[in-house]
């Protein structure tokens, strides 16, 4: 699929719907920004996958485009992990993919922790809690997949073994989804807009929501990833788009009308409420409060106990990440 290019925001639109962080702190470049070099590279693909929860990689476009990025790409949603030398510069992934996807050998750099809460469990009449899950159907994405590598963390925080207790069956989301509204699934994990549909639509109960129910509301859900020759070759780049991302996080969490009609614009979403929802819902703010690391080692230790991956989480975090850049950002942003 040949890279879709958006250029809907003007300078006019963009300040007027920005208004709640400032011109300047948006486009404005501070001074560590001018004392900089420019990127090594003018170019930056993204992945253009069509989830609402990804909001701050669509919001990201012009604060982009400040830091010196002159073509800013999204790329056409991608099976599997959609970062690597022949993909996408930088993606929003799940925690979970993101450990399985290092461990598996993906050259994967994790450069912060984007937001909290976008997953939510949807469980039919005989499932009131993730430990009823054991013995019955459950579709997700694949294995390894996102939907699969969160479930199978939380079967085996209360105790169940995802390899052998649960029934999965290898579903994309939207079939997913379908196979748990027509009764032929007892459970379904979703991220935006899945779950605002299904509960507009009355379908299932919600057992786990990572945004409010505790230990998930505690770590990060999605996580910002390169990849191991975007960052050797660009430091310079890797940095200014990591802030551009981050800014851009701050946006969904304070001017969430403007960023949900941005998506609508940009054909992520033809919802505006369920966007709106959404932005309103998911911990966008988080990046300035939360640890990252922990994320990745509570559920790289979950994880490694099961089985599902080989790799130690202390040596899946120390080769697939990096927090020299959030840990410089956090300083000059003031978080």
């Amino acid at each position: 699929m040949k890279p879709r290019r958006y250029h809907r925001f003007d300078r006019r639109g963009f300040l007027a719907g920005s208004s709640a962080l400032g011109a300047a702190s948006l486009l404005g470049l501070p001074r560590a920004v001018l004392a900089e070099p420019p990127p090594e590279t003018r170019r930056i693909r993204l992945n253009g996958f069509p989830a609402t929860c990804l909001a701050p990689l669509y919001a990201a476009e012009a604060l982009l485009k400040s830091e010196g990025f002159t073509e800013v790409e999204y790329l056409g949603p991608r099976s599997g992990i959609a970062v690597g030398p022949e993909k996408a510069d930088m993606d929003m992934v799940a925690v979970g993919a993101v450990l399985s996807g290092i461990d598996s050998g993906a050259p994967l750099v994790t450069l912060a922790g984007m937001h909290l809460g976008c997953y939510e469990l949807f469980g039919a009449h005989r499932v009131q809690a993730i430990r009823d899950l054991k013995g019955k159907t459950v579709p997700v994405d694949g294995f390894g997949g996102s939907q699969h590598v969160l479930l199978s963390s939380m079967a085996s925080y209360v105790g169940l073994d995802p390899r052998t207790d649960i029934n999965w069956v290898i579903r994309l989301p939207p079939e997913g989804k379908k196979m748990f509204a027509e009764g032929k699934a007892d459970a379904y994990l979703g991220f935006p807009p899945d779950p605002q549909e299904l509960r507009a639509r009355g379908i299932g109960k919600v057992i786990v929501n990572t945004g409010l129910d505790k230990p998930w509301s505690q770590y990060y859900c999605c996580m910002l990833v390169t990849h191991r020759e975007f960052v050797d070759k660009y430091p310079i780049a890797t940095k200014r788009a990591t802030r551009a991302m981050l800014k851009a996080a701050d946006l969904c969490a304070t001017d969430s009308e403007h960023v949900a009609r941005t998506l609508v614009e940009k054909k992520v979403t033809d919802r505006y409420d369920y966007a709106l929802e959404t932005l309103r819902e998911v911990r966008y703010d988080a990046w300035r409060a939360y640890d990252p690391e922990d994320a990745m080692r509570f559920h790289a230790i979950r994880l490694h106990d099961v089985g599902l991956i080989k790799t130690s989480p202390n040596k899946l975090i120390a080769q697939g990440t990096d927090w020299r850049f959030l840990n410089e950002l956090k300083k000059e942003l003031k978080a």
